[in-house]
């Protein structure tokens, strides 16, 4: 399934809804799998700032599953199976590994970017798409917009922590 297709049923919306709590699972996983993958003397190289930066982007990820969870929860459709939608996200969205970034920061700006690209494909389907959703579409773009925004801020963080390193 695409994002640029316009959403055209409430289970339609479920899925990307559920393909977004997974690429969020995925981008928090990587970072903290990058970071554990580094030595004990890289670990400590690492100034408190990206420490912090990772930590916040966890919490960010885990209130962003939240915020979609509730989304799903409000709309009345039978969802896909999560085995599928970690398929499909893995297919589309985590065709790279962190070993494939020069370093930690990178590899979180890269996820920051896909997350928040995501998010604003699935805006512009649901913006283009003329369908009645069983969940109030102002409540629905605005949650998501709002989640798209804090994806942008991430990008704008970590590549300014790139800049000053």
């Amino acid at each position: 399934m695409s994002v640029q297709e316009r959403v055209s049923s409430d289970r339609q919306l479920v899925r990307l809804l559920q393909i977004g709590i997974v690429l969020e699972e995925v981008v928090e996983a990587r970072a903290h799998h990058h970071y554990r993958s580094l030595s004990a003397d890289e670990r400590q190289e690492l100034d408190e700032s990206i420490e912090e930066l990772l930590d916040h982007a966890a919490e960010e990820s885990a209130e962003h599953r939240e915020r979609l969870e509730g989304l799903i929860d409000d709309l009345d459709a039978e969802s896909v199976p999560y085995d599928e939608i970690e398929a499909l996200v893995e297919a589309t969205y985590n065709r790279t590994q962190p070993e494939d970034f020069d370093g930690i920061l990178y590899d979180q700006l890269h996820g920051e970017e896909t997350a928040y690209k995501f998010y604003d494909d699935l805006i512009l389907a649901i913006e283009e798409s003329d369908t009645d959703f069983a969940i109030d579409r102002d409540r629905l773009l605005g949650v998501l917009r709002d989640i798209r925004a804090e994806e942008a801020e991430g990008v704008e963080e970590v590549a300014t922590l790139m800049e000053e390193r």
